[in-house]
């Protein structure tokens, strides 16, 4: 399923004392400096260079995928900014401008941080209409502003951070008091120990459940650049939506790059509810019996783990037409859009399911699961929110701007879905006055989401019986899906509850004998910190634990209280 431990680019890192210290007691600040040290480390090991960010190399879409990610996604977080989309939108300017490759190698050799500065407080993925602007001046330099406090750009990690920092920023260019369209702007913001003049960065207060990061509030104030800030050209876009998908097309890519993140997340799922399962037994001390042994408990791994395998074949698949430049770049923002809607939703299911088998454990950070959970929330969100994608998706489809590559089985249970859904829509679309109308806004706006998912699922399958993914393995996929829209299934295809509830017995049934080896092959067991996969990684966690101890008796830890209180609490006792 993965490469094998010997060629994992990262496989040094988990022990090494940067990677394998315990941050369960370490300061949030100091875990999230501690992530841009994980951070260069990663990305060093993979040796990244202009072409591998400009072709979309095999290893730029590994990178994404790489289990250090189980390790830190604060780190990944800062990896993905600064390879994907700082770096890679400027790389795409360096044949017009070659002296910008030393400022490209600079980001990739973590010499300094960078960052992409587009979305902002007041707009979020409204970004047309994004208020920072970039005056030139009758000097033919550039005034950086953030007119109002909505303009503050929201929320990448700004304040110093060891080594100096430049972004990518994203203004509407001014000239002669004519808005020409929206520009990339590459602005230095620190010099990693204080800020450059103009330049504000306010530090929010850290996320809750997910690995810190300094995400800040940015505004600009008459920020002077340089004629050679500006990416691209002074002339008006003849296309300003056009010029604007352009300009991000780095979001789109990243878009795809985030799904991978759902495949070690599915694999550390998988392991750690097969591992902790096998340990965890239960009965007397002469029979002690894995909880493994029930349904119940093997059900969530046994699904996660053929959604881990199917899930692989359809990102290997979608990496690769994505890559293809010859295709239209519409139809491969709308695949990236597609496969990231499919990742996020089985990924979810998957982490939450094999949790809540892992009973309290489950929900202890330390443990990991609950900790990838919240972490895929932020992917759901980052470089393009899941629903909004969806909602654009969907309605470029019914407009019929582009079409996506048809099923390989259009008899498949999936496809028949698939289509029988975006029928659905169709008949609505058709029945309504136009595309912006109340009527598609109350009656295909909330079905854009599950209407996306249904095309990936079929993609998913179509990729996994592609590749040879083994049958039991698409079969317990296929029961899972189905059951996401039992009642579809029930009213179009006379799929009965009973028939269903059978096919993923018979699936299950399959996969059980095998699902040690699936485990196995996965192959992240060094990049898992879950103390409860094993008696000597929680004996080892119960001993670097903070202890209390202490001589004092009962009696006498009451005795600072009067006599009457003491009377009162050895009643309530």
């Amino acid at each position: 399923m993965t490469p094998q431990a010997s060629s994992r680019r990262t496989l040094h890192l988990p022990s090494s004392d940067l990677f394998s210290t315990p941050v369960h007691y370490m300061d949030d600040t100091h875990r999230a400096f501690l992530s841009y040290e994980k951070a260069r480390a990663i990305g060093l090991s993979y040796d990244m260079n202009i072409d591998d960010l400009l072709s979309l190399s095999p290893k730029s879409w590994q990178l994404h995928s790489d289990p250090t990610v189980l390790l830190g996604s604060g780190a990944a977080t800062l990896l993905t900014i600064q390879y994907n989309l700082c770096a890679g939108t400027i790389a795409r300017y360096v044949r017009q401008r070659p002296e910008l490759a030393h400022l490209v190698e600079d980001l990739l050799q973590f010499r300094i941080h960078g960052q992409f500065m587009l979305t902002e407080l007041g707009h979020g993925l409204d970004v047309a209409n994004i208020e920072t602007t970039a005056t030139m001046t009758p000097f033919g330099d550039f005034v950086l502003h953030s007119p109002m406090p909505s303009a503050a750009k929201f929320m990448p990690p700004t304040v110093p951070a060891g080594l100096p920092c430049v972004a990518v920023v994203f203004a509407k260019l001014i000239v002669d008091d004519e808005s020409r369209g929206h520009r990339p702007f590459i602005v230095t913001l620190n010099d990693g120990k204080q800020m450059c003049t103009g330049v504000q960065s306010r530090l929010l207060p850290f996320l809750s459940g997910s690995d810190p990061v300094l995400h800040s509030l940015t505004t600009f104030h008459n920020v002077r650049l340089p004629r050679s800030a500006l990416l691209g050209s002074l002339e008006k876009s003849a296309n300003i939506h056009r010029n604007l998908m352009n300009i991000i097309y780095r979001v789109a890519v990243g878009s795809l790059a985030l799904a991978g993140f759902a495949l070690p997340f599915m694999q550390c799922s998988a392991t750690i509810g097969l591992m902790y399962s096998l340990r965890r037994t239960i009965g007397g001390p002469s029979r002690r019996t894995p909880i493994l042994s029930f349904r119940t408990q093997q059900a969530p791994i046994l699904t996660v783990t053929a959604n881990a395998y199917v899930l692989q074949a359809l990102h290997r698949w979608a990496t690769r037409q994505f890559s293809d430049t010859r295709f239209d770049w519409q139809l491969r923002h709308g695949i990236a859009a597609t496969v990231k809607s499919v990742m996020v939703q089985l990924s979810q299911q998957g982490a939450l399911g094999v949790s809540n088998r892992c009973g309290v454990q489950g929900l202890f950070a330390y443990n990991q699961i609950t900790y990838l959970y919240n972490s895929m929330r932020g992917v759901a969100i980052a470089e393009g929110d899941v629903l909004v994608l969806a909602i654009r998706f969907v309605n470029e489809l019914l407009l019929e701007r582009y079409t996506l590559p048809p099923p390989a089985d259009p008899t498949s249970l999936l496809a028949r879905h698939e289509a029988g859904l975006f029928a659905e829509l169709c008949q609505i679309f058709r029945d309504s006055p136009h595309h912006r109308s109340t009527e598609v806004s109350r009656l295909i706006l909330p079905r854009c989401q599950p209407m996306m998912e249904a095309i990936g699922h079929r993609m998913a399958y179509d990729a996994a019986v592609q590749q040879g993914v083994r049958k039991a393995l698409i079969d317990l996929y296929v029961a899972n899906v189905v059951s996401l829209d039992a009642a579809w299934y029930a009213e179009h295809t006379g799929f009965s509850r009973t028939e269903q509830h059978a096919m993923t017995t018979r699936a299950m049934d399959a996969v059980l004998p095998m699902l040690e080896e699936l485990v196995k092959e996965m192959d992240v067991f060094e990049y898992i910190t879950a103390p409860i996969v094993s008696d000597g990684r929680w004996d080892e966690f119960v001993k670097g634990l903070e202890t209390f101890g202490g001589d004092v008796r009962g009696n006498e830890a009451l005795s600072s209280l009067g006599s009457d209180s003491v009377g009162v609490t050895r009643a309530r006792l």
